[in-house]
């Protein structure tokens, strides 16, 4: 049995980045070898030394949408908060709502003085709300003007500019959170690794609420995974594909990206155009069929996210490696460092 319990860590709070460096190539890297353990420590605009011609970098283009709305319970004016999780269609959303018992089916809230109006329709899963909005006009420029970024619950200071919950590559829209090891690229530093002939491809996966949902049992496989949509072009199939074939690296940025690869390969890695549903678990005992090397943050104690980077690198490297970062006071979490697994 693979237990949660062995994934945990001591974080000291201070730890925890609260706000994003100026420049996001300025971050701190920590690059572990995942055969030996060794740690070295460099800063993320170097991370081209670390890469090499004909190696494909995987990076995942969602964009984060304002999904958290404050509003007021029309007939009795109580305060609520409506979350955006997934869209369906005809207006429908599945939302996370606070609180609860206030928002049964049949309540309805208004947001913005009445410019947004949303019914409850339903209690879905896990205590989730299938919701209808009213309004007239274009529902992302409504949702722009009245809704907040989606900070993740360890993050409590106010995030002044909403671009730096963003990748500079964001393009297509659906996210409740960032992709968040994308962060550390600038448009400068991307340009200069396909200068140096590194191929680049992007693929998309909107990542759920459910990255920050905390493993509550014991043994890991009876941990149920929240699903995730994700999509790869025809292009970026061509770009993964061609490294595996000439004996180059897949190095995917972020544990989205690398869901998502090894979501669509089949037996002998390649993938195909294609988008679906994701609910891949991936923990020590995984064979990889895609990445060979992962660019990550450093994640939650006992969270997936650790056990993804421990199916990689190994659970006892990985926990060291984060030793040493502790140690060394690197920042944690979204708007925290870095790190390269190869």
């Amino acid at each position: 049995m693979i237990k949660t319990s062995d994934f945990y860590f001591e974080l000291p709070q201070e730890l925890i980045a609260q706000d994003p460096l100026e420049d996001r190539s300025a971050s701190r890297l920590l690059v572990l070898d995942k055969n030996t353990g060794e740690v070295g420590h460099d800063t993320f605009r170097n991370i081209g030394d670390y890469l090499k011609p004909g190696d494909c970098l995987v990076l995942n283009n969602t964009k984060v949408i304002p999904a958290r709305l404050l509003g007021v319970k029309e007939d009795t004016g109580a305060h609520v908060e409506v979350f955006l999780l997934k869209r369906h269609e005809d207006d429908v959303w599945e939302t996370l709502v606070k609180p609860g018992k206030k928002l049964r089916p049949g309540a309805r809230v208004s947001f913005g003085d009445g410019l947004l109006k949303c019914e409850i329709q339903e209690v879905a899963d896990e205590g989730n709300r299938l919701v209808k909005f009213f309004y007239d006009g274009i529902f992302e420029e409504i949702l722009d003007k009245l809704g907040e970024m989606p900070l993740p619950p360890y993050i409590t200071h106010k995030l002044k500019d909403r671009d730096r919950y963003q990748t500079v590559y964001a393009r297509y829209e659906g996210s409740a959170a960032a992709p968040t090891a994308g962060l550390h690229f600038t448009k400068d530093l991307l340009a200069e690794l396909e200068a140096k002939g590194i191929d680049i491809a992007y693929v998309t996966l909107h990542v759920g609420l459910g990255t920050f949902r905390p493993v509550k049992v014991d043994n890991i496989l009876e941990h149920h995974m929240h699903s995730e949509m994700y999509m790869i072009n025809a292009e970026a199939a061509e770009k993964i594909n061609r490294a595996k074939e000439n004996g180059h690296r897949v190095v995917c940025v972020g544990t989205t990206s690398c869901r998502t690869v090894e979501s669509a390969a089949d037996e002998n890695g390649r993938i195909a155009a294609c988008s679906g549903d994701t609910d891949i678990f991936i923990y020590p005992g995984y064979r990889f069929k895609v990445l060979d090397c992962l660019i990550t943050n450093f994640h939650l104690p006992e969270s997936t996210l650790v056990m993804l980077v421990s199916a990689l690198a190994g659970r006892e490297n990985v926990l060291n490696a984060y030793g040493e970062a502790i140690r060394e006071r690197y920042r944690f979490f979204s708007f925290g460092d870095a790190m390269f697994i190869h």
